[in-house]
């Protein structure tokens, strides 16, 4: 009797030797890989809802620590890990095995389309609507001039299911010397490197694009002068008000970017913990440009 007809389902991905990593004189300075992490329950058996959705091949722990990432990478080098919250520890550990220290980390904050946390996460204990980038190093090496100034965060909408967010690339490239090597890729990128199942430009993806995951930006809510904002909006919208005002943006142009009064404006910022300059005063980095 089959597999099959005993009711048996074959392993997520088959069991063979992956195929060798891409290769550079000195190795690459930058690496970036989003692991296809497999989740398993208590007994230590594949989750069924990633049999049900399919939605990519997995590989377990010991394959992922497995694979040599430390020949493609430089002497001095930096590591970018996608993790998932639940297997932070197992992140660790793929880290180690491939040769880096963990420094630091990145969070991926995904918002709805009017920049509240967007719930569609999922989590056996809490909502899920973050996903970290692990940041470790080989070696010795800072990061760029620019990584002084970047905040750890990207907030940034959902597209297809494990699909990360474009903005990552910047990010990278701005705090990390190239060449530039990415593990695991679902999308070729010009300047990049790329190996995994689905990087070549002919292969589909197999995440699935559903309405409500399409990305784009983030639209500040239009609201009436009269009506009070909740505090959780109140304390995103602050935020981000606060970044454009200390690049040099005045409260007028905010209010007339936002559609809020003046005095909204001005109250956002301040509760987000805004310096106010002196009327008719600008940054210096609105100077500067």
């Amino acid at each position: 009797m089959s597999r099959s007809q005993k009711g048996e389902v074959p392993p997520l991905r088959l069991v063979e030797a992956p195929p060798p990593l891409p290769s550079i004189a000195g190795g690459f300075p930058t690496i970036l890989a989003d692991p296809p992490w497999r989740f398993t329950n208590r007994t230590g058996k594949v989750a069924p809802e990633h049999r049900r959705l399919d939605r990519y091949s997995t590989l377990d722990l010991e394959s992922i620590c497995n694979i040599d990432v430390s020949s493609a990478s430089a002497k001095n080098a930096h590591l970018y890990l996608w993790v998932p919250n639940a297997m932070l520890p197992d992140g660790l550990r793929v880290m180690e095995s491939w040769g880096f220290r963990y420094i630091s980390n990145i969070i991926w904050a995904k918002r709805r389309i009017d920049g509240g946390p967007d719930g569609r996460g999922v989590g056996f204990y809490f909502r899920n609507v973050t996903e970290v980038i692990l940041f470790g190093v080989r070696g010795s090496m800072r990061t760029l001039p620019p990584a002084r100034r970047q905040v750890n965060i990207i907030e940034s909408r959902k597209r297809e299911h494990s699909r990360k967010p474009d903005e990552q690339y910047e990010l990278i490239e701005s705090c990390s010397p190239g060449p530039y090597l990415e593990l695991f890729a679902r999308h070729p990128r010009i300047g990049w490197q790329v190996w995994g199942d689905e990087s070549s430009d002919d292969v589909p993806p197999r995440g699935r694009s559903h309405k409500g995951y399409e990305g784009g930006p983030i639209v500040v809510p239009r609201i009436d002068p009269n009506v009070r904002l909740p505090h959780e909006v109140s304390i995103h919208l602050g935020a981000k008000l606060r970044e454009r005002y200390e690049a040099g943006a005045s409260i007028r142009q905010l209010s007339e970017e936002t559609g809020y009064t003046i005095t909204r404006v001005r109250g956002l910022i301040e509760r987000a913990g805004t310096q106010i300059r002196r009327q008719g005063r600008t940054s210096k980095a609105a100077n500067a440009s």
